[in-house]
């Protein structure tokens, strides 16, 4: 039977150093693979964004006008009145509608991480839910008055007006179908700012059935013309049914 050769402090020395050795290969081959499957998705490049912003501008522009708008909605798939793009405006805190400005553009999408096409709709579910959150829907609403209104006018138009409060409340507020009727029969031709906030308030707190409305409250006095209007109608509605 040959001899069993004798262990050595070197040779336990020598093993230990070649287990570290493939275990710190290993580990690193694991981290570079991580770092390739995620950097493409959170790396984020401030010339890439520039370059991706010139497709829809001439090359001597630093504004996307309304033409270059329809292509970056069509590239993202997202209709213009889509909600997801008031969204996006108020992230890139856009000054006017229809137009982003390079800066705009990289102020907004550097937040979000976002410089092409592919990223922004990695975010459009994002975006949306950014309106299921009370305070910063208040803030995206509040933003829209001065965003759609013309700049050179302090109130917004009324048929602009009924476009926006669609968009916001259309879905979220019952009595919403009532009051665009009631807007589109009054003698009303612009909204100010005031009363813009105070429909959002009305809408969050009173009652679909008024029962919670304060006629001596400090509503507009558009609200409260709403208000009797909206009475007076469901009055004929019980008369009507019960003759």
């Amino acid at each position: 039977m040959p001899r069993r050769r004798r262990v050595s402090a070197n040779d336990d020395s020598t093993r230990a150093c070649s287990k570290r050795a493939r275990t710190t290969v290993v580990s690193s081959r694991k981290s570079s693979k991580l770092a390739s499957h995620h950097s493409p998705l959170s790396a984020f490049s401030s010339k890439q964004c520039i370059t991706w912003f010139h497709e829809y501008t001439n090359a001597d522009e630093d504004v996307i006008g309304p033409e270059g708008m329809e292509k970056f909605c069509e590239d993202i798939g997202v209709e213009p009145e889509n909600i997801v793009m008031l969204v996006l405006a108020w992230k890139l805190d856009a000054k006017q509608m229809g137009f982003f400005t390079l800066p705009e553009w990289l102020k907004g999408f550097s937040e979000i991480l976002c410089d092409s096409v592919e990223k922004v709709q990695g975010k459009l579910e994002y975006l949306r839910s950014i309106l299921n959150d009370p305070v910063q829907f208040k803030s995206i609403y509040r933003y829209a008055f001065d965003f759609a209104r013309d700049k050179d006018q302090r109130s917004m138009d009324i048929d602009t007006a009924k476009a926006m409060l669609t968009l916001l409340l259309g879905r979220q507020w019952v009595l919403y179908s009532c009051f665009h009727q009631f807007l589109e029969q009054s003698k009303y031709r612009v909204i100010n700012k005031d009363q813009w906030c105070n429909i959002l308030e009305f809408s969050r707190t009173i009652l679909p059935d008024l029962s919670n409305y304060d006629v001596d409250g400090a509503w507009p006095v558009i609200l409260d013309e709403f208000v009797d209007w909206l009475k007076t109608r469901q009055q004929l509605h019980i008369e009507v049914a019960q003759m």
